[in-house]
């Protein structure tokens, strides 16, 4: 018996409609799967069981398609909140959130970071809880998208860096010191091909660095006593 011939693909009717909303999510699979450069338009439809033109329907082009994976991560954020607890503690559990979001799409993640510099919006739940944090730590008003920034662009550097190795690699280099000789290396640390095997623990590493940002906020805050010249955030200039 002769099997029923399939219609061409774009050509039958499709059990799901094509919505904007399912071309994200079936991207961000692939993109999950195969990295941001194996994700095209072509394949794309495939997955979707679409015909290619048809996408055109619902976005412009891959950038599009990219830019609009990335809002709908972004506002799938979440985080507790912590409306009674500290403001360093809401900050640390802000940013481990956010790390988190980021090692579970690395491949987007990465990318947006070095090529989508709007890729946090005004409206993201992370940029939102972010300056309320702020806020209620004690920034003037006028000052806490600055502050914010500056933190953003903190976090985001170091998640960069865990997310492409360079971290990694950092961390092993071998610091520049006086020579040792051959007895005394025996019974010194394992040396950095063994670190390198290892590996830093990244975790402390991004602890430090919310530590850092926390310490040099707080500094700020209270005037910066032991550091003269500077001006606290909470004085008018």
């Amino acid at each position: 018996m002769e099997k029923p011939r399939r219609p061409p693909r774009g050509t039958r009717k499709r059990d799901v409609p094509l919505t904007e909303a399912g071309i994200y999510a079936a991207s961000l699979r692939l993109i999950d799967a195969d990295g941001v450069e194996a994700l095209t338009m072509r394949k794309l439809a495939t997955v979707l069981d679409a015909n290619p033109m048809s996408l055109y329907h619902h976005v412009a082009n891959k950038e599009a398609v990219l830019r609009g994976v990335t809002r709908m991560v972004g506002a799938q954020f979440r985080t507790v909140t912590l409306e009674d607890a500290p403001w360093q503690e809401r900050i640390r559990l802000l940013a481990t959130d956010f790390r988190t979001l980021a090692h579970r799409h690395p491949k987007l993640m990465a990318y947006s970071f070095s090529h989508q510099p709007d890729f946090i919006q005004p409206d993201d739940p992370f940029w939102t809880a972010l300056t309320a944090i702020v806020a209620a730590a004690g920034v003037p008003q006028s000052k806490v998208s600055e502050i914010a920034a500056l933190m953003v662009a903190v976090v985001v550097g170091v998640l960069s860096a865990e997310l492409n190795g360079s971290l990694h690699q950092w961390a092993n280099l071998t610091p520049p010191g006086p020579d040792i000789d051959e007895e005394e290396a025996a019974d010194a640390d394992p040396g950095p091909a063994a670190a390198a095997h290892e590996g830093p623990d990244q975790d402390h590493m991004f602890r430090l660095v919310l530590d850092t940002l926390i310490t040099g906020l707080e500094s700020r805050l209270t005037g910066d006593r032991d550091g003269p010249g500077r001006r606290p955030l909470t004085r008018s200039s």
